[in-house]
């Protein structure tokens, strides 16, 4: 089953470094990261970002088909919650959010190695198998 397995690779950064690459797509405010980030084909999404396009597509569309509506509405509505993940950073490779161990784990390796550096505060791997996952609030 390991094999099937896909991942999913997440910065955390300082609240300072977050607000640039908030506003800066390319990666620029940090150029070490955005030399990694083009040789490996990946860009970045702020989870809270992620979490408010979710909120605001399932607002539009129809909050029934959007399991997760209500439980990333009230996450993202308080403070402290905000304050987390306005510094979470999801990786996406060649446009995808999971992607194979082949390409995550040198990915890794590279931003681990940028870890503790000009406001890169951590890195973390995710992988698709459930049971390693949070799951769903019950309703």
């Amino acid at each position: 089953m390991d094999d099937a397995l896909q991942y999913q690779l997440r910065i955390t950064v300082t609240a300072e470094l977050a607000a640039r690459l908030r506003g800066d797509s390319s990666s620029d405010a940090y150029a070490a990261l955005g030399d990694v980030l083009r040789k490996h084909n990946a860009s970045l999404k702020c989870q809270f970002d992620a979490f408010a396009d979710y909120v605001s597509e399932a607002e539009r569309l129809g909050s029934e088909h959007y399991p997760l509506y209500q439980w990333t509405r009230d996450t993202i509505g308080k403070p402290e919650k905000k304050a987390r993940y306005l510094r979470s950073f999801a990786l996406y490779v060649n446009g995808a959010e999971v992607y194979d161990k082949e390409i995550a784990d040198p990915l890794q390796a590279e931003l681990t190695a940028l870890a503790g550096l000009a406001g890169i505060e951590s890195v973390h791997k995710f992988d698709t198998n459930p049971a390693n996952s949070p799951q769903p609030p019950a309703r």
